[in-house]
């Protein structure tokens, strides 16, 4: 039996939370504990595991601005009276504008930011937010042995989309995208090969969102560089993705793996052994020119011109070679030409800060090996021909 008072630390672990995020939700009222003599929070199990059980039905908000869409009525809302405690992993350089009804420039054709909201995110880094392992609305997510933050996906959309648009992901794994954009007010189009991420994708929304929220959007089962040519030329306002990083999810399972993914009985593979897949192909070199060239390639044909796409990815390992996945990735895809005539050009790269990660001992005390505790945004755009 858990004990019926506990301190701060216990009582973020209980939530799957972090500890400045139990500060938060004092300050906010939201939690009461009481004080020790010495000025320590202690906090009643009770209260902590009703407000848990209450927050399943809590849609969390996750739009990094103050004056966001309501993805169900259209209408805009004061996100400043949204009560968000669950944002994992924030951090004080990553403080939202302050909510102020500054009009939207009408010249602003990329997104429903005014320029008070445009500016930080001119930024070149962000901090990685989710909503914790424990939390109930992590749990599908979790499942897949990849997945990505759909915070720091809504991050993006709300930067590069304005409401109502139409947004691609060619590798949509267990619905981030989806459910970032049906949350956001966009349109997803999101392309899974394997049935049993599509299907807990589709599940996601109805579970985590609300029941018939799917219908909005489209999920195609399917290899996405078959997919992705039956679709029309200029179709959509903005592509965004976590592709596989090769062979990493193949490798032998390492202490992490192990203590994190086959102790609670997740899946370490994406796949077992599709020829389809692309983490399944020998070549690195092979794998870049795939990706790069029946993928993204084929996805810059179907942005509208002037749209932008940005690739979520990370450098690796393999073995003993450090992969520079994210230059690489850049090498290959900067200045390539469209099918339909158009350039893929680099805009920037963003780094996303994971500052939340545990530290490992690895190569300890023989040789250096990084703990790679970031991963890069690309953000490339569909420039003139």
């Amino acid at each position: 039996m858990p004990e019926s008072i506990v301190g701060t630390k216990q009582a973020a672990e209980l939530l799957g939370v972090s500890v400045s995020t139990i500060y938060r939700m004092v300050d906010q009222g939201i939690l009461q504990p009481s004080k020790t003599p010495g000025g320590q929070r202690r906090f009643p199990v009770k209260q902590l595991e009703e407000y848990r059980e209450n927050s399943h039905d809590i849609v969390a908000p996750q739009n990094p601005y103050q004056k966001r869409f309501n993805a169900f009525s259209g209408e805009k809302e004061d996100a400043s009276k949204i009560v968000n405690p669950t944002q994992e992993n924030a951090s004080d350089g990553d403080i939202s504008p302050s909510f102020d009804d500054k009009p939207v420039d009408k010249r602003n054709t990329l997104n429903d930011l005014n320029g008070s909201q445009w500016l930080p995110e001119t930024k070149s880094f962000f901090y990685q937010k989710g909503l914790g392992a424990k939390h109930p609305h992590a749990q599908i997510e979790r499942q897949h042995p990849a997945p990505f933050s759909f915070q720091d996906i809504s991050h993006l959309i709300t930067f590069f989309t304005k409401h109502g648009m139409n947004v691609l992901d060619p590798f949509g794994g267990v619905g981030s995208t989806a459910k970032a954009c049906e949350i956001e007010g966009r349109i997803c189009t999101s392309i899974e090969l394997q049935e049993r991420w599509h299907k807990l994708a589709i599940e996601r929304l109805e579970v985590e969102i609300g029941v018939g929220t799917s219908s909005k959007h489209t999920f195609i089962l399917g290899d996405t560089r078959d997919e992705l040519k039956k679709m029309q030329d200029c179709y959509f306002d903005f592509m965004v993705t976590s592709p596989p990083y090769w062979s990493i999810l193949n490798k032998k399972a390492d202490h992490k793996v192990k203590k994190e993914r086959l102790a609670n009985n997740l899946a370490t593979n994406y796949s077992d052994h599709d020829d389809n897949d692309l983490a399944n192909i020998n070549k690195y070199e092979d794998f870049l020119h795939i990706l790069v060239d029946d993928v993204f390639l084929e996805c810059g044909r179907l942005l509208r011109p002037k749209k932008y796409m940005c690739l979520v990815v990370s450098d690796f390992r393999n073995k003993s070679e450090f992969i520079s996945f994210h230059s690489d990735l850049i090498q290959h895809l900067n200045h390539k030409v469209t099918t339909d005539g158009y350039v893929i050009t680099l805009q920037g790269v963003k780094v996303l800060l994971q500052n939340h990660k545990s530290l490992l001992p690895y190569g300890y005390p023989f040789a250096y090996v990084e703990n790679i505790h970031h991963q890069y945004v690309l953000v490339f755009r569909k420039d003139g021909k």
